[in-house]
């Protein structure tokens, strides 16, 4: 028998042999007639392999030890790549699933498709219509969604739901090296809970779309895109899978911001959170438009319209999620009642003068 024959049956073996032992198996005859001892010469080979597992992982191991192996042949290299290819695809364009296909959901898939990319989608409501318009697969049970095997899976959810999504997801029909992605306004929270939910082999992105369906209308140009990889493979084919997800944005003409969750949510509290906060006590004060209003008070009118199109549920969360927006609206509160405490004070000191200061000197008491 020849060294490359050889290597090759051994190979065959031991996928073999460790392909029993896995659970929801099917049989798929890979060699057919040829010359290769299989148990018998010119039998057929059955190959076990998990329904929907198709990163293969002990012939990744296998295929990863005969390459580095000085005795490594051409028949083993050539299994080698037939087995990772499955693992992720080279081609340019993505398969994406979008888990939550509300406004920001549709939003972000319109530009999917338009750069010829492939979306797939899940939600509970039935966007059936507006996903048959938009050229994307809808689907109303994850579990079909999942049997798709994305390349790319990105939570549009809300902050509140994300945990209860993750945790009742069927993760076990996704190839075991997905690349999930969240789009959330706070980025600590789904980082831990993506590290502590997900299986180690699935890559992490943590993003934030500084823009959305209103502000992002006429085009992302100049935008931020904050993103965060988390934890990416160290493998060729998954960091250009992660890489051409970015490119998505940065074709758009996003300002491209790369930045750790920490950090995101630091500056997050005082922007985003801030804006919200001071949208919101402004709305309550009820301001109307004037015939003589100046430009500030018409970007104050403006900023509480824009609040008032944002769901509470999305200033909660803004606020639950991000443990640095606690502190700024304690500070916002001490800072506000500086103010208020400096006005007062001086309005203090104009009625003392008015009281005491303007009493003609014969009228004061004891002359």
């Amino acid at each position: 028998m020849s060294t490359a024959t050889s290597s090759t049956y051994s190979l065959f073996n031991t996928i073999v042999e460790r392909s029993q032992h896995l659970p929801y198996v099917f049989h798929r005859q890979l060699c057919g007639q040829s010359n290769l001892n299989c148990h018998g010469r010119h039998r057929p080979m059955s190959i076990c392999s998990v329904d929907a597992a198709q990163s293969f992982d002990y012939e990744h191991k296998l295929s990863s030890s005969h390459s580095s192996s000085s005795k490594t042949t051409a028949s083993s290299r050539n299994l080698e790549k037939l087995f990772s290819s499955s693992d992720a695809s080279f081609d340019l364009k993505l398969k994406i699933a979008i888990v939550g296909f509300g406004n920001f959901g549709q939003f972000l898939a319109r530009t999917f498709i338009q750069q010829g990319h492939s979306v797939i989608a899940y939600s509970r409501t039935d966007h059936t219509s507006v996903a048959t318009s938009l050229n994307v697969k809808f689907f109303s049970d994850p579990h079909d969604l999942c049997e798709e095997h994305p390349d790319v899976v990105i939570l549009c959810t809300s902050i509140l739901s994300t945990e209860a999504v993750i945790k009742s997801f069927p993760l076990h029909r996704l190839r075991r090296n997905t690349l999930f992605v969240d789009v959330l306004s706070v980025k600590e929270f789904p980082r831990n809970l993506f590290i502590q939910t997900l299986p180690r082999e699935f890559d992490v992105l943590c993003t934030h779309p500084m823009f959305g369906p209103e502000s992002g209308k006429d085009g992302w140009g100049g935008l931020p895109f904050v993103y965060d990889k988390v934890r990416i493979g160290d493998v060729e084919s998954r960091i250009n899978r992660c890489n051409r997800f970015l490119e998505i944005f940065e074709k758009e003409g996003c300002k491209m911001v790369e930045m750790s969750c920490m950090e995101h949510d630091k500056h997050a509290a005082s922007s985003q959170f801030m804006t919200h906060t001071l949208g919101r006590v402004l709305s309550r004060l009820n301001l109307p438009i004037t015939p003589i209003g100046t430009k500030g008070y018409e970007t104050l009118l403006s900023l509480v319209e824009n609040t008032r199109k944002d769901s509470f549920d999305l200033y909660y969360g803004l606020f639950m999620y991000n443990k640095n927006s606690t502190d700024l609206l304690v500070n916002f509160e001490e800072a506000f009642d500086e103010v208020k405490k400096e006005l007062f004070e001086k309005l203090h000191d104009v009625v003392r003068k008015q009281l005491f200061e303007s009493i003609p000197e014969d009228n004061k008491i004891g002359s």
